[in-house]
Parts: C-alpha cells; structure tokens; sequence
C-alpha cells in the first residue's frame, strides 16, 4: 500500500525536537507542522493565516490529522516557530530534498543570498535577516539555506552551506560576493567545480583578468588555448546576443595565479552581453574565473544558469509568497517560515500536472483538496 501523501513528508521532520515543556502540548507538533505547510502552500503568508486556513479546513484536516484539540491559535504556530531549532528544521528539509531529488553530473548549483526586508526590528535592535540558498538548475528545487550570523556574511556562510551538500560533479555558482579562495577550495574539496565571476570586490584579479583578454582579443587569440561560444536569443521585440571566450592556456593560467591561491583553477571567461530592446542596445561584460576545462558551451551554460536562483526562486518568493511583506520577527520564526516557503515552493515545483504558474498553483491548492494531495504526495 502507498504511504499517504501526510504520512510521506512528515517521516523527514520526525526527528524535529518539540521545544515546549509536555504540560503546554496541546497540540502535536506533527499537526502544527502539517497545517502550517498546507496553509503555506495554499497562499497564508503568516501565522494568522495560517490559523485561519486551519479553521476554514478543518473538517478536511480532521480525515488526515487527530486533531483532538482543534486548530491552534495563530500564538501557538507563532511560539513553536519562533523557539524550532532552525538547525535542526534545516536538516530535516535537506533530507526530504534528498528523497525527492537526485543532483545530476554537471548539474549547476547556484548559491546566491536573500535578506528579508520586514524582518529588522528597530526595537530590539535586531537587523534584517539575510538567508543563503543553494538552488540545483536542473531540478528546479531549492537544495539547502543558511542564515547568515548577524556579525557575519555571505563570504563565512556560504562554505558553511556548500559543506552540507553532495557536490560531486557540480558546478557551483555564486555573485561576485561569493568569489572567495575558500569558496572555490570547497567546491574542489567536495569534487566539484566552481564559475565565480569576478568585479571590485577583487579589483587587481579582475584587472588582469581584463588585461589577458584585451592582449589575446589584440592578438586576435593566435597561439592561445581558449574557446568561443555565442547564443542569440529574442522575442517581443527583444534580442540577446550573449559572447563568451574561455582561455585554459597554461601560460596565462599560470601568470594570473603564480603562488596557486585559487585551488583548481583551470580557465578564465568572459562574457559580452549585448541587448537589443526599441532601437537601443545596452552592453555589459563580465569576467569570471573556473575550475571547468575552458570549453565555452559549458561555461557559459553554468553562467546562464546561475540567474535561475534569482528568476525562479528569489523573484518567486516577493512575488507569490510575498516574503519580502512578511513582518514575522520573533525569536527564530522569521527564518523558520523561510524555510517552510521554500519548502512549499520545492512541493509545488514538483507538481507537474498543473499548468500554471506558483501562485495559480497556489490557488488552486486552496481550492481543491485533491490537489492539494498532490501536491504534498509529490514529496
């Protein structure tokens, strides 16, 4: 018999420690837990909707949950939140991604960060916070994401959140905050590889950088190991021509990086944008630095593919889960109903048989039972 769609998601969150004293359960923290995806899914934006779309289905709830207290209030799901070991949450995410999902040889993952604006609290002196997410492009799910510590950044969080991942075979992406030697040394460490494209933040690697491709473009690439690769993409009025030269010439690799600070790099890239929009064109280059070969299909294949966290994750997120509106602050719930969003965003994504976009999706969810099966069975 096949285990039910409830019975299948919440196997992964068993081993979530409930963080109240026995006395004050009156709820299972399973129920909270289940309620709290399902109103996600269905379009609630925080506890109060939560609680609401509890009531609203309550008689639906009871055909999959006990139950025996009926639905918490909107300070139960507030204070079992906000007092989660988000460490813990986190983990048990990550091992429903890994029952879901199988990352592919070549497969680009993005790590890109997120601050959730509303969350600062003036008050109690507390700052927005700032999540990092790992995105896999091939199968469209959010892999693993990390506060960043208030006294830290980006550049600390981001090898902490690549050393929970199975990296084998990847190509790891990031912004140019992310180009970091430790950064790239995880990646190879994990037996992956890594494209980080390289701007200020790196003035001097990114000057010589530039001044590599200004000599072999001067040269006209003659007796220099690189490739080349264009794509030329359009519609409404729209045209994208994107160049991208890879050099892997030993000799070039060898003077950008003469005391090996970079582990594993192999090539360098850059990539002309053009874009073509009402008789005005814009122009844009970017340089990067890689662990990859240096074939340029390749390279610009994970270059492209790393704007996805950005396009179907982050945008996805202010969009249809208004995250960026939620006022959630205290104590751990602001990153715990993170995580809940971009759990119920990776559910949705692994629902195909709806052909409409999130929040549509999310609709529909709220409308149809049956569905909304579905669409916690895709786990």
């Amino acid at each position: 018999m096949s285990q039910h769609p409830i019975s299948s998601i919440t196997t992964h969150f068993s081993s979530l420690e409930d963080p109240r004293v026995d006395r004050s359960k009156l709820h299972e923290l399973r129920d909270i837990l289940v309620i709290a995806i399902c109103g996600v899914i269905c379009g609630a934006d925080g506890w109060v909707g939560i609680e609401r779309f509890g009531n609203a289905k309550l008689d639906w709830l009871k055909t999959v949950l006990d139950l025996p207290n009926g639905i918490p209030s909107h300070d139960t799901f507030g204070r079992v939140f906000a007092r989660l070991d988000p460490d813990q949450f986190q983990r048990c995410f990550m091992s429903w991604v890994q029952a879901v999902s199988e990352i592919t040889e070549g497969e680009v993952v993005a790590v890109d960060g997120k601050t959730l604006r509303r969350s600062k609290d003036g008050t109690l002196g507390k700052d927005a916070i700032h999540m990092v997410s790992a995105w896999a492009s091939e199968n469209r799910l959010t892999l693993a994401q990390r506060k960043v510590d208030d006294k830290s950044n980006e550049i600390t969080a981001i090898p902490a959140l690549l050393e929970l991942l199975e990296l084998k075979g990847c190509i790891v992406t990031t912004d140019a905050l992310g180009c970091q030697t430790e950064i790239a040394a995880t990646a190879i460490e994990a037996e992956g590889d890594y494209v980080l494209p390289v701007k200020n933040n790196q003035k001097t690697l990114r000057q010589d950088i530039e001044s590599l491709f200004d000599y072999a473009h001067e040269e006209d690439f003659e007796n220099v190991e690189h490739d080349f690769h264009k794509t030329v993409d359009g519609g409404h009025g729209r045209i994208e021509i994107r160049r991208t030269w890879t050099i892997s010439d030993p000799e070039f690799i060898d003077w950008l990086d003469p005391h090996d600070r970079w582990e594993g790099l192999e090539s360098i890239g850059m990539v002309e944008g053009e874009r073509r929009v009402d008789g005005k064109t814009e122009q844009q280059t970017r340089y990067y630095i890689s662990s990859l070969s240096g074939k340029a299909e390749e390279f610009a294949y994970a270059v492209r593919s790393h704007w996805g966290i950005e396009n179907c994750v982050h945008w996805v997120l202010d969009i249809a889960f208004r995250e960026d509106e939620s006022r959630v602050r205290k104590g751990h719930g602001a990153e715990n109903l993170a995580i809940l969003r971009r759990l119920a965003l990776n559910l949705l994504r692994q629902e195909t048989t709806a052909t409409c976009g999130t929040k549509n999706k999310r609709l529909k969810a709220a409308w149809d039972e049956d569905y909304l099966l579905k669409v916690m069975g895709s786990a």
